[in-house]
């Protein structure tokens, strides 16, 4: 499985962004996918994750009230939603399924 996320940009504060993990080679099944960001100077910080099998849906606490992670099983996809975006929020933000991680996309958020 080869993962590509997507749908990065420049944004203003208060403005949405659509987020976009696709995978290629074979489909998700059954474990989680993971979205994650790596602000400047900062760690990898875990954001949400849907895991196949149960459908069940994980969020940060940070996250949890903005942002919305879904699937698109047509699209073999994970998206992550991000409403009312801040300028906290610019990071490079990445995509995992079990081990793999995809290239990250750069979500800037100007004030």
């Amino acid at each position: 499985v080869q993962l590509q996320a997507s749908g990065g940009g420049l944004v203003q504060a208060g403005a949405s962004r659509r987020l976009s993990c696709l995978a290629s080679g074979r489909a998700f099944n059954s474990y989680s996918v993971a979205w994650f960001r790596q602000g400047p100077e900062k760690e990898r910080e875990f954001l949400a994750a849907v895991r196949y099998g149960t459908s069940r849906l994980y969020y940060s606490d940070s996250v949890k009230d903005r942002f919305i992670i879904f699937r698109d099983n047509a699209q073999n996809s994970v998206t992550l939603q991000m409403n009312n975006l801040k300028p906290e929020d610019t990071a490079l933000y990445f995509c995992q399924y079990r081990t793999i991680w995809g290239r990250g996309t750069l979500v800037t958020v100007s004030s």
